[in-house]
């Protein structure tokens, strides 16, 4: 290599530092204009050769290699690098924008390893440090692009999470325009946003129809209100929401008082003082109460509190101590405390709400005299003091601004008013506290209890009472039948839950212990039973999905269980209301449900009246399947059997059991004075009823091993002795299963057992397809009870004297063979002695 000349190197230096000064404007220029320097950054590909392949006869037309220029290819160019925003643009776009530097950043970051990796060779002359110059502006071109790739990828991060804000904010402007949609038949009962955010936390889309009219008039309007509307359509909600609505009002009107007169908060809205006081008739009912109302509570930081019996009384003035707003008891506990000198229960000068649930249970004659205490206790809502009991009096008194008037609710599912209720509350609500009657009417329990004359009387219900998606139906039997229909309705359609309610706690026990012995599992539930047990026993049947309870009216009232498909009437209640509040079990909130009636002849009168009050001149009567009952009644008579020894039995133990606690107890030795024969005799009879009940009990396996099934059914062919309307049913739905399960099934999936006429069709099912409607007309009933009473009589008086004839016929017999014994032992003494008379007579004539 030829050494350059001295004139070369003149002009070499001289480019070198116009190059120098180039890069330095550049940079100034850089500083001062950020969007310049933004363009700069970005990956350009170089327009120019290299310095190795570059001609000087083409340097003048192309321009000395001292400018950057280049050009950028489509698949690099993307909108966000230029501060566009093209309108339609997706993340689609960007990722793969992402994906292509993320290439070009790991291509830029090889060729710069192996760069480095490369070691310069030593060097002689310009020529050589020409080609060092060029490796190293090559060198920190690949780097500004690769922090170009870095720059653009953050960028591009940075627009995607606004692009993910934006579709965040227009999902939730969505989501909101949506809900408003969905519960904007709430809206118009201008409720307060908190209630309005629980609302649509719990799913409400839209108010019943009592809620729809009581709410405006109690919580706009400040009204009392007299309530009826048919079982499950919302009635708590219909007296929570006011209470929760004012009490909301009073905050916000102490807080903005407080902001600008500087007023005490205390004045509008007290706190630690009781507001609301619920009373409800039973246990069940005050705890579910309270829980509907704590899902509203939670959002607004209002304290609810259940007062029950059978439960703790020191656990519950544990929470009466921390001052809750809002109690929902029963009247016996309640007064229980009361009486007892609970302080937060007595005083009442702040009580803003007095509510009655189920008020038509409450009237009901021998109940709840406490209610009339409680009631006396209560301040009249003028503000006077006179009448009042001495401990409402002595009670700690809050400021005058919080003695508001006094709002009462009284809901019932069942309603009969007077037509001058109103002129009544006019007249006599200040006599009514004095006297001494007691509360046999909603009407006097209305007047009692401080009820206004502009009181809202809100009656929904309609002429039959009962909910409209009600199947009503019923099966006429014999007494001692009952068990098997009922057996037969549990087994042949036990799809839902269902609830079968008793009048007696011996005919509950009865049939909970054959239904457990024929495979049942039953849930039961009475007034007899602890509050925890009765707590557990709702808890189990709430949790299977086709369980059983088996209850007494104790859960005809108040009890929202979801899912409960049929309602059994096992015994006929002793009023029509306490028969609208079992029926009411099941079809609540819109959903369909139905109830069974089982009818003995001396019930159809009393059955047919009940149809009467309801306004109903035909019911349905439930379709049986005949084929079933010698099955049903072969397994029926095994349990009877076993569970009069098993009842004999433990009724032995407890007697024994008693008699040495007894003598336990009393420090006495039980001597057993039975000789060894009686011993010997009473275990020879303790084991043949041990293996007799093992036989019976091995018998009734091996039966209830088998699906239940008619008695002309046939395994090869099951429509050879007819296809009912429940074998009909379940082979249509196993016809769609298979056209399903083709579909979408694969083919090597195992499939469910199917028994054919068995646990397919729900009652209400079987009903709506094959019942029939009857007539029911109360003078056919009496009728047809008069003439089956005569029919019994006379074939009792037949039976009377065909046994009397069999009695005289076999005492003559029986004369008869002894007299003949006696002449053929005495056949030569009576003869002689019938010659001696005649040998008298003969002497004396």
């Amino acid at each position: 290599m030829a050494t350059p000349s001295p004139p070369q190197r003149q002009q070499e230096e001289k480019q070198s530092v116009s190059l120098s000064k180039k890069k330095n404007q550049k940079r100034k220029r850089t500083k001062h204009e950020p969007e310049l320097e933004r363009l700069d950054s970005l990956p350009w590909n170089s327009s120019l050769p290299n310095e190795e392949e570059e001609d000087d006869s083409f340097s003048l037309f192309i321009g000395s290699g001292d400018l950057d220029g280049g050009f950028l290819s489509l698949e690099e160019i993307d909108e966000s690098d230029y501060g566009l925003d093209v309108p339609g643009a997706k993340k689609k776009i960007s990722n793969k924008n992402s994906k292509l530097k993320k290439q070009k950043l790991e291509e830029v970051t090889e060729g710069s390893r192996e760069d480095a990796e490369a070691e310069p060779e030593p060097a002689e002359g310009m020529a050589e440090e020409k080609n060092v110059k060029a490796k190293k502006k090559k060198k920190k071109s690949k780097k500004k692009k690769a922090k170009a790739v870095q720059q653009e990828d953050e960028s591009a991060t940075v627009i995607d999470s606004k692009d993910d804000e934006k579709e965040q904010m227009l999902y939730e402007d969505e989501a909101e325009a949506e809900a408003y949609a969905e519960f904007y038949a709430w809206n118009e009962l201008r409720l307060h946003p908190l209630l309005m955010k629980s609302i649509s936390r719990l799913g409400f889309k839209e108010p019943t129809p009592i809620q729809r009219t009581c709410i405006p008039a109690a919580a706009h309007q400040g009204k009392d209100v007299i309530g009826a509307a048919e079982t499950g359509s919302g009635k708590t909600l219909a007296f929570g929401l006011p209470i929760f609505q004012r009490l909301l009002e009073e905050r916000e009107k102490a807080a903005n008082m407080l902001e600008e007169k500087g007023e005490e908060a205390g004045k509008y809205a007290p706190k630690g003082v009781l507001r609301a006081l619920i009373i409800t008739p039973t246990r069940e009912l005050t705890l579910q109460v309270t829980d509907h109302l704590k899902e509203f509570a939670k959002d607004i930081n209002v304290r609810v509190v259940p007062i029950v019996g059978g439960m703790s009384a020191e656990k519950q003035e544990r929470l009466l101590k921390t001052r809750p707003e809002v109690i929902v008891g029963t009247p016996g506990r309640l007064w229980e405390l009361m009486s007892g000198g609970e302080k937060h229960l007595v005083e009442l000068h702040s009580l803003s709400f007095f509510v009655l649930d189920e008020a038509d249970r409450m009237v009901e004659a021998g109940h709840f005299r406490e209610l009339q205490s409680i009631i006396e206790m209560l301040p009249m809502a003028s503000g006077t003091t006179e009448g009042q009991s001495q401990n409402t009096q002595n009670c700690v008194t809050v400021s005058s601004l919080s003695r508001k008037k006094r709002q009462t609710f009284v809901f019932s599912a069942t309603l009969a008013l007077s037509a001058d209720f109103r002129k009544k509350l006019k007249c006599g609500s200040l006599k009514s506290k004095q006297s001494t009657d007691g509360l046999n009417s909603i009407e006097i329990l209305s007047e009692r209890a401080g009820m206004k004359p502009n009181a809202a009387i809100v009656d929904l219900t309609n002429a039959s009472i009962l909910a409209k998606n009600l199947e009503e139906s019923f099966i006429e039997c014999r007494e001692e039948d009952k068990d098997a229909y009922l057996y037969y309705i549990l087994s042949i359609h036990g799809e839902g839950r269902t609830i079968v309610f008793c009048t007696s706690i011996a005919a509950l026990r009865h049939i909970s212990s054959i239904l457990r012995i024929l495979g049942i599992n039953v849930s039961t539930l009475h007034a007899q039973m602890q509050q925890r047990a009765r707590l557990k026993a709702i808890d189990r049947f709430r949790a299977n999905e086709h369980g059983i309870l088996v209850a007494t009216d104790v859960a005809a009232r108040g009890l929202d269980i979801p899912g409960v498909r049929t309602v059994v009437h096992y015994q006929l209640p002793h009023s029509a209301e306490v028969y609208v509040h079992r029926s009411g079990r099941t079809a609540r909130a819109s959903s369909d449900g139905c109830s069974i009636a089982l009818i003995s002849p001396n019930d159809s009168a009393k059955f047919a009246s009940l149809c009467k009050s309801f306004a109903k001149e035909s019911i349905k009567h439930f379709p049986l399947e005949s084929s079933y009952m010698p099955e049903v009644i072969k397994r029926l008579s095994l349990a009877r059997q076993i569970d009069k020894i098993s009842r004999k039995d433990s009724q032995e133990r407890a007697n024994k059991s008693w008699l040495e606690r007894s003598a336990e107890s009393l420090e006495l030795v039980v001597e057993n004075y039975d000789s060894e024969e009686e011993r010997v005799k009473n275990f020879k009879q303790k084991k043949a009823s041990s293996n007799h009940l093992k036989k019976l009990q091995q018998e009734l396996n091996g039966l209830l091993s088998r699906p239940l099934r008619p008695k002309t059914f046939s395994h090869r062919y099951p429509t050879a002795a007819g296809v009912t309307h429940l074998i009909q049913h379940q082979f249509e739905e196993l016809a769609k299963q298979n056209g399903d399960d083709s579909l979408v099934l694969g083919e090597n999936k195992r499939r469910k057992m199917v028994v054919i006429g068995q646990n397919c069709v729900e009652p209400l099912q079987a009903l709506r397809s094959a019942g029939r409607e009857v007539h029911m007309d109360v003078k056919e009933r009496v009728e047809k009870r008069r003439n089956a009473e005569t029919l019994r009589r006379k074939r009792k008086e037949e039976k009377k004297r065909t046994d009397i004839y069999s009695s005289v016929y076999a005492t003559s017999a029986e004369s008869r063979r002894s007299n003949l014994k006696g002449e053929s032992k005495n056949q030569i003494s009576v003869p002689s002695l019938w010659n001696v008379s005649n040998m008298g007579t003969e002497k004396e004539f």
